[in-house]
C-alpha cells in the first residue's frame, strides 16, 4: 500500500497538474444484498462487541451495556434534509442516531448523542420513501450520523442498504471505531466526514473521557483516505488552538496533505461545556485567525 507520504511526493513530482489537490475517484461497489449480509453479521456480534475502539466486549444480546449503553435496539433523534454541513454534502438527507462511544462535555446534541434510548424507533421502509424523495427534491447526499453511528453498525448497515443505490452515502463519525468495524464498512460508503476533535491525549480524556485518542484517530483517517474519500472536519474551541489544532494541523499537513479539511470556528458552549473554565465562551476572533493562519502557511486543503 503507498504512504500518504510517498503518495503526495508523486504528485509533487507532476509539475504539469494544474489541481493542487488531485481528488481520487471512489464508487460504491457494493450490491444491497452484500450490505444487508453484513448487517447480518455485524448484528450476531452483538453478543461480544469490539465495534468502538473501547473494546469492551459486552453482551448486548443479554442485555449487558458498555461505556456507549446501547444495547440491541437502535433509535434515531432525527432524520431531515439538513444544510450546515460542509457545502460539497448538501443539502443532505441526515440520519442521525442516538448514542455514542464518547461523552465530549461540549457536544451541540449531547442529551440525544449521549442518550442511545432516545428518539424513536427506525423504520427502514420510511427511511428509504423519505431519502428518495429528498434527492427528487434535490439533496446531494444521504448521511449516516449520530451520535455515533459505528455504535450501531448493523443497524447503519441496514440504512445503508435500504438507500437508493444512486444516492451517495456519506459516513459522520468521531473516527474512533475499531478496525473490525471498518472491516464491515468498507466499500459501502462513498464519503467519510471524521472529526479530529483533539490534539493529544489529555484533552480527550479530560472533555471527551476517552483513552488512547490520537493513534485510534489517526489510524482510521490514514485508512478512510485509502478506502473512500475522506473530508477530516476539526472544530476550533476556546483555548485549544495551541494544544489540539495546532498538532492536528501538523499531523494533517505531514500524512494527509491532499486530504479536504473543514475547519470550523463556530464553537458553541453547550451541554456540559461549563465544566471546563475555557469553553464556558465562544471563540475569540484572533483564535479563529490564528487557526487560519496555521492552515493557510502549512498549505492545508481547506473547504467551505
Amino acid at each position: 500500500m503507498t504512504s500518504a507520504r510517498a503518495y503526495d511526493r508523486g504528485l509533487a513530482a507532476d509539475l504539469g497538474r494544474r489541481d493542487p489537490f488531485p481528488k481520487k475517484v471512489f464508487t460504491r461497489q457494493l450490491s444491497p444484498e452484500i450490505i444487508r449480509d453484513r448487517a447480518t453479521r455485524a448484528r450476531a456480534e452483538l453478543v461480544n462487541c469490539h465495534f468502538c475502539a473501547h473494546h469492551c466486549g459486552v453482551n448486548r444480546l443479554a442485555g449487558e451495556l458498555g461505556p456507549c449503553r446501547a444495547g440491541v435496539e437502535t433509535k434515531g433523534f432525527l432524520a431531515q434534509v439538513e444544510v450546515g454541513d460542509e457545502l460539497e454534502l448538501v443539502p443532505t438527507f441526515a440520519i442521525a442516531l442516538s448514542g455514542c462511544d464518547l461523552r465530549c462535555d461540549f457536544c451541540i446534541t449531547g442529551e440525544s448523542s449521549w442518550n442511545p434510548r432516545a428518539g424513536e424507533r427506525l423504520q427502514l421502509e420510511t427511511l428509504a420513501l423519505r431519502g428518495r424523495a429528498a434527492l427528487a427534491k434535490g439533496a446531494r447526499t444521504i448521511m449516516i450520523l449520530g451520535g455515533e453511528p459505528t455504535i450501531h453498525l448493523p443497524a447503519a448497515l441496514e440504512i445503508a442498504a435500504a438507500m437508493p443505490e444512486e444516492a451517495r452515502l456519506v459516513w459522520k463519525t468521531n473516527a474512533h471505531g475499531s478496525a473490525h468495524a471498518r472491516e464491515f464498512l468498507d466499500g459501502v460508503f462513498d464519503v467519510w466526514l471524521a472529526d479530529y476533535k483533539f490534539g493529544n491525549d489529555h484533552c480527550a480524556s479530560r472533555l471527551a473521557k476517552v483513552p488512547d485518542y490520537t493513534q485510534i484517530v489517526r489510524e482510521n483517517l490514514l485508512w478512510a483516505a485509502e478506502h473512500s474519500e475522506l473530508i477530516v472536519r476539526h472544530l476550533v474551541m476556546p483555548g485549544h488552538v495551541d494544544c489540539c489544532w495546532r498538532p492536528v494541523a501538523r499531523w494533517l499537513a505531514a500524512e494527509l496533505p491532499a486530504v479536504k479539511v473543514s475547519l470550523r470556528a463556530g464553537f458553541w458552549p453547550a451541554w456540559h461545556s461549563a465544566r471546563h473554565r475555557e469553553l464556558r465562551r465562544t471563540v475569540f476572533a484572533g483564535e479563529s485567525e490564528a487557526a487560519f493562519q496555521l492552515a493557510a502557511k502549512l498549505g492545508l486543503n481547506l473547504i467551505p
